[in-house]
């Protein structure tokens, strides 16, 4: 059984995926930051830099969005471009670029469709034409956000333009047609692929999604239809725009999800809001009625993320140990460049041999890997470290049961060969911070590292800089100032230290505790006319 809880307040609107009783998405958009992706924007070109082959554009945003050269409509206006009748297999769930590009309006805007969905890299693309002479500085260009600002990072922008609907995407200033491969009949591929080359609109290409599958023709070119008057919107929206501009705002968080989770099979949807729930089940009457039957208030007192233990499961996703079943553990480390998963037996000691009991534990492992993928919203690269097994047999198991619930993502994710030293490459689409980014900031403290210096090697530190000072200054009374809890230690276990640098320098050495300090932090001051030592002596 598949459930949909969405918890809606004036300040943020969660929503979980529950899937036989056991939490596997959670998604939360705030007010004060709605998310971009999908989003349609008249910019302005900042900077182009030739070296990376990328522009930053101006989309009113407090971060210059980034454009790849690859991600760029070509100016074809007199090139021999062939188009139409191209048949191309999306990725699930039928986001995929691709076709010829147009221009579509002035100073180069346009695109087509695709967006960042399901496209081989940019860098792959051959016949992509230098940044510099497609672009220029101060240009008003149209783009799509593909993907969220993430860390020092600006929205990634595309100007590919792809517009989903319930049954289709539709992407202008393309041509060719494409099918999901999640419909497998190929009685049914050749309906839709006659269906869609008959109704799809000049200069455009369509990709038929899953849930196109066994749904009336008057529908989908009913979809098709829509998202067509919506695109030529957009472009007389942009005509009269002043760059920077949106002229599309992709629909929230909670209509987008439902929308892309339509073609799966979900039994009910809760909300708790009665505002919001009114709203989403006009809206679904006239897109998909049967998912409004399905869709219900939720009027008990009790919170409905307490009811469904779901509170407690979102508290775990911010802990770096995720526990398996038998005592086995996860441990979760997110780096600027990549996230590690480290495999560990813990209590789990088996019944049989060790060989056996390591095998277990990584078959929980990767269970549980893509589920916690899912769950934090974590892309990009992961490396999953699982314990070492001698049977190759063995290490083949583990592969195919990762590889087999990663295809549950609705996010494509992709596993890679065992290398020979026994980790497991992922690669999951990442189109916005993962949930710890999202819910959580950098610890003013420790500045994000986790650590803090020992008081050991902070005494040492102090025993260094002291013998400075005793060195290269003529000074006789001194005031070490420090947090409170290192002058507690200090005067218990390293008094000794003290007494020896008063001796060997003739100086007096006063400790003066301040709570206002940073545990990591001291001053040496004179006592003579109350000169800043350290940074007198370096």
């Amino acid at each position: 059984m598949k459930e949909v809880m969405i918890n809606s307040t004036s300040l943020e609107v969660r929503a979980a995926i529950v899937e036989d009783g056991e939490l596997v998405e959670f998604m939360v958009e705030r007010a004060q930051t709605r998310r971009l992706v999908g989003d349609v924007y008249l910019g302005r070109v900042n900077a182009i830099l030739p070296g990376i082959q990328a522009a930053f554009v101006d989309i009113g945003y407090e971060k210059a969005g980034f454009l790849h050269a690859g991600d760029l409509v070509p100016d074809t206006d007199g090139l021999d471009v062939e188009g139409g009748g191209v048949d191309v297999e999306d990725a699930p769930e039928a986001d995929r670029g691709g076709g010829r590009g147009g221009r579509g309006g002035r100073g180069g805007r346009g695109g087509r469709g695709g967006g960042d969905r399901g496209r081989r890299d940019s860098r792959d693309k051959p016949g992509v034409q230098p940044i510099e002479k497609m672009l220029q500085k101060g240009q008003e260009v149209m783009v799509q956000v593909t993907k969220e600002a993430i860390s020092t990072k600006g929205p990634r922008l595309t100007t590919q333009i792809s517009l989903p609907g319930r049954h289709v995407v539709y992407m202008p200033n393309s041509d060719y047609l494409g099918i999901s491969r999640r419909i497998e009949s190929r009685q049914e591929r050749q309906r839709l692929r006659q269906l869609i080359a008959r109704k799809k609109p000049a200069n455009c290409a369509i990709i038929a999604r899953t849930a196109c599958e066994g749904v009336e023709d008057k529908q989908i070119v009913s979809d098709i239809n829509y998202l067509h008057k919506l695109w030529q919107e957009i472009k007389r929206r942009a005509e009269k725009a002043q760059a920077p501009e949106l002229v599309h705002e992709e629909v929230g968080m909670v209509v987008g999800m439902v929308r892309d989770l339509i073609a799966e099979d979900i039994d009910k949807i809760w909300m708790d809001n009665e505002k919001e729930y009114r709203k989403l089940v006009k809206h679904l009457r006239d897109v998909s009625p049967d998912i409004a039957s399905r869709t219900h208030l939720f009027r008990e007192k009790t919170p409905i993320f307490d009811k469904y233990n779901i509170e407690n499961e979102l508290e775990k996703t911010l802990d770096r140990k995720v526990w398996l079943k038998k005592g086995g553990y996860l441990i979760f480390d997110q780096t600027e460049a990549m996230v590690v998963v480290d495999v560990n037996t813990g209590r789990f000691v088996g019944k049989r041999d060790q060989e056996e009991t390591i095998l277990e534990t990584n078959l929980l492992a990767a269970r549980e890997v893509p589920r916690q993928l899912r769950l934090r919203d974590i892309g990009g690269i992961i490396v999953i470290d699982f314990i070492d097994m001698e049977s190759e047999g063995n290490k083949k198991k583990v592969l195919a049961e990762l590889r087999n619930h990663l295809r549950k993502d609705r996010s494509r994710a992709k596993a890679f060969a065992v290398s020979d030293l026994g980790l497991v490459e992922v690669s999951r689409k990442r189109v916005r911070p993962s949930l710890l980014h999202f819910l959580s900031e950098e610890c003013p403290y420790c500045h994000g590292t986790g650590k803090v210096l020992s008081f050991d090697t902070l005494a040492n530190k102090i025993e260094r800089q002291i013998q400075r000072i005793g060195q290269r200054t003529r000074e006789r009374r001194i005031q070490l100032r420090v947090n409170t809890s290192f002058a507690v230690f200090l005067e218990e276990q390293r008094s000794a230290m003290l007494d020896a640098l008063e001796k060997q320098h003739r100086i007096r050495i006063e400790i003066q505790d301040d709570p206002r300090l940073h545990r990591e932090d001291f001053k040496l001051v004179s006592l003579q006319n109350f000169r800043d030592l350290v940074a007198e002596t370096g």
